[in-house]
């Protein structure tokens, strides 16, 4: 039962409905799935009095992140904001634990992947029909219809967050752009997901030689382009490199033809005159505003953490440390989830982070030596490491589950526990 209703969440991670019991309070609904899996999923151990739990080492380090969060408001300013932030995190980190537990063997682990290829890749449809509508109605009317239609995935106060601090728009050589965003917040977060998911459908492809596979791939990545989100297609660039670095030469040599192929179009992509072509360009340009107002904001989040090394400001109140007057929901952060981490948090819990993601990237490294399919968690890992240098992911209802579904597919060493 409970591996059934796991199944279901991999399906609606990205299309996650809101409640929203007042104006001012919207409760993503995956987290009240989550609890009452947790509670399902307890209730089957006590009647098999056996508890699974993760292999001891990434099991402390994730104990030892939730710790440093909750002491970390000790040092608040606001309270109230940290409770806020420490109960979103303790509503979604037991899905870890619960996805450890329950994806035993290859087939359960493949039915995890291809639901959530899937997921994304209905998703990047969506995204991808937004995209085009701009392009038949009109800039403004699509704005305007895409505010409703992505009212009740965000809920009331969320959505009208959203639209008081648009990220949605892009300019690219004069022509103001309504990127894909999906039923995502933002393109950022939409390009995150996208990003984690693409190569899982690579490897499907490769394992299973089915088409749709290599179809769904597509839609993805055009979605992702289409975000215009130079953190994801620097997430994106890291992925392919380590993917070369740690098992190119094996794939490269079974398929050639195809990899030679996904060569000259990535060629085309990078070294042609093109929208994604001038967004990834514009990435490494210093003078660019952007990219000097977020120089700046990481030169004000080194000065919090100098100033606040051990347990940071306290989750969530980074905002007040730059902004005194800020309101809860007002986008100020680091713009890099590490340095969220450390300034909010505390260096050692920043540096415990990191360990958790290389502890699983290091395991599916060493699974895949024995199946090289495993190596596509090593990728999305790589990727969400790399777009987090760019991007602040930890509190987003719908990546915070998909990382957790992800580093818990990279244990093998689960042990049981008789309760």
């Amino acid at each position: 039962m409970s591996y059934k209703f796991l199944l279901a969440i991999c399906v609606y991670l990205p299309f996650q409905l809101a409640i929203s019991p007042t104006p001012e309070i919207d409760l993503a609904s995956i987290r009240i799935l989550i609890i009452l899996l947790f509670f399902s999923w307890i209730l089957e151990g006590l009647k098999n009095k056996k508890l699974i739990l993760p292999a001891k080492i990434p099991l402390l380090l994730v104990f030892s992140f939730l710790f440093f969060c909750a002491l970390s408001l000790a040092v608040s300013k606001n309270i109230n904001w940290s409770f806020r932030k420490l109960a979103f995190l303790f509503s979604i980190f037991p899905l870890y634990f619960i996805a450890s537990a329950l994806i035993k063997n290859g087939s359960e682990y493949k039915k995890i992947i291809k639901l959530l290829v899937w997921g994304a890749g209905l998703s990047a449809i969506i995204g991808l029909v937004q995209f085009i509508i701009q392009f038949v109605a009109g800039l403004d009317y699509s704005m305007k219809l895409w505010s409703l239609v992505i009212r009740p995935f965000l809920g009331t106060a969320f959505s009208q967050a959203v639209m008081d601090n648009p990220s949605w728009l892009v300019n690219l050589s004069g022509k103001t752009v309504f990127r894909a965003v999906s039923l995502f917040p933002d393109p950022h977060m939409f390009s995150f997901y996208l990003g984690m998911v693409i190569p899982w459908s690579i490897a499907l492809y490769f394992e299973e030689k089915k088409k749709l596979y290599a179809l769904i791939f597509i839609v993805l990545l055009a979605a992702d382009f289409l975000t215009f989100s130079r953190g994801g297609y620097l997430g994106l660039m890291a992925g392919i490199i380590f993917w070369l670095l740690f098992s190119g030469k094996k794939i490269i040599a079974a398929h050639k033809k195809k990899f030679a192929f996904g060569l000259i179009i990535l060629f085309l992509i990078i070294f042609t005159k093109n929208p994604v072509s001038r967004r990834l360009v514009s990435s490494f340009d210093l003078g660019e505003g952007s990219n000097q107002g977020r120089l700046e904001t990481w030169k004000q989040s080194f000065e919090v953490i100098r100033k606040n090394p051990l347990l940071g400001v306290g989750l969530g109140n980074y905002p007040l440390e730059i902004k005194p007057s800020a309101d809860y929901r007002e986008p100020i952060y680091s713009h890099n989830l590490y340095l969220d981490i450390a300034a909010e948090t505390g260096i050692l819990n920043a540096v415990i982070f990191i360990a958790l993601l290389l502890s699983a990237i290091i395991s599916f490294i060493k699974k895949s030596a024995r199946n090289n399919f495993f190596m596509a968690g090593a990728v999305s890992l790589a990727i969400f490491s790399a777009h987090s240098f760019f991007e602040t992911p930890l509190f987003s209802v719908h990546i915070l589950p998909l990382l957790l579904i992800i580093i818990s597919l990279s244990h093998d060493n689960q042990k049981a526990y008789n309760i």
